[in-house]
C-alpha cells in the first residue's frame, strides 16, 4: 500500500513561520532540488534520444534500433532508468492554507466531523487555526467530535482506544462526514486505522485482520472510506502521502502496519 517516491514540503501556519520553518523548508527544498539535479538532467537526455513504443525494444529517433526494454541489457550509458513515476495524495501547501479547512468541509458538505489532535498541539495556533475555520465556514449545523487521546509511536492498544471512540461514536449517531488529523505522524496514522475500522469493522472484530502478514491477515480495505484532511504540523512524517499506519505490536514487541 505504499507509494512510489514522493517529494513534499508542506505550507506552515503563521505561528511556524515566526519560528522559521518556512525558511528550513524552502532551504530543504533548494537542497533536494539541487541535488537531483544532474540525475534528472540526464534522464531527460536519455527521454529525448529514445522513441517508446509497446514493442521490447525501442527506435532511437536517427533510425538504429536500441536496447531491449529488459534492464539486463542497457547499455552502460543507459543505466539510469530515464522514467520516473509520481503519485501521492492531493496536496495544498502555502502560507495560511490550514485556514482554507473550513471552506473544503462546506464543499465537502460535510457536517460530521471526527477531529484528531495530540493534547499538545491541541494548545496551539494551528489548532484555533483550524477551529476558526470551521467554526466560520463550516456547512450550517455542523458538529465536531475531538479525539486528543494519541500516544506518541502508537501501539495496539492506543489504536484500539481510537477506533472504540470512533466506532461508538458511529453508532450512537451515525457515520462521519469528514475526519480530520491535525499534528504528526502519531497523530495521522491512528486517525488512518480509526476511519477504516469504523467504516468497515473487521468480519470477526479481529484487530489484526487489516495487519500485515504474519502478524495479521492483511485483509484489503473492502470499501471507500469517510474523507480524510490530513495537516501535518511536522516536516518528514510523509504520513499524509500515503494509506498506511504504522504501530508497535506490544504483545510481540515488532513495528508493524
Amino acid at each position: 500500500m505504499s507509494r512510489p517516491f514522493v517529494f513534499q514540503c508542506r505550507g506552515f501556519t503563521k505561528s511556524s513561520r515566526r519560528l522559521g520553518a518556512a525558511a528550513a523548508c524552502s532551504s530543504a527544498s533548494s537542497s533536494v532540488k539541487d541535488q537531483f539535479r544532474p540525475s534528472w538532467l540526464h534522464n531527460v537526455r536519455l527521454k529525448s534520444a529514445f522513441i517508446y513504443n509497446d514493442s521490447s525494444t525501442i527506435a532511437r529517433r536517427d533510425g538504429s534500433r536500441g536496447f531491449s526494454s529488459s534492464t539486463s541489457s542497457m547499455t552502460p550509458s543507459s543505466r539510469n532508468d530515464p522514467i520516473c513515476e509520481l503519485a501521492s495524495s492531493s496536496l495544498r501547501f502555502g502560507p495560511s492554507s490550514t485556514s482554507e479547512i473550513g471552506h473544503d468541509l462546506k464543499y465537502m458538505n460535510a457536517k460530521r466531523i471526527l477531529l484528531f489532535v495530540d493534547p499538545h498541539v491541541r494548545t496551539l495556533e494551528p489548532f484555533t487555526n483550524v477551529m476558526t475555520s470551521i467554526e466560520q465556514h463550516a456547512p450550517q449545523g455542523h458538529h465536531v467530535d475531538i479525539y486528543d487521546e494519541i500516544r506518541v509511536e502508537p501501539n495496539n492498544v492506543s489504536f484500539q482506544h481510537a477506533i472504540d471512540y470512533a466506532t461508538n461514536q458511529t453508532s450512537l449517531h451515525g457515520p462521519y462526514d469528514a475526519v480530520i488529523a491535525l499534528g504528526g505522524g502519531s497523530t495521522i496514522d491512528t486517525a488512518k486505522v480509526a476511519n477504516l475500522y469504523a467504516c468497515h469493522p473487521p468480519p470477526n472484530d479481529d484487530f489484526y485482520d487489516y495487519v500485515n502478514p504474519p502478524l495479521g491477515k492483511g485483509l484489503p480495505v473492502p470499501g471507500p472510506l469517510t474523507p480524510l484532511i490530513a495537516i501535518p504540523t511536522t516536516a518528514g512524517t510523509g504520513s499524509e502521502t500515503t494509506g498506511v499506519a504504522i504501530f508497535d505490536d506490544a504483545p510481540t514487541r515488532s513495528k508493524t502496519g
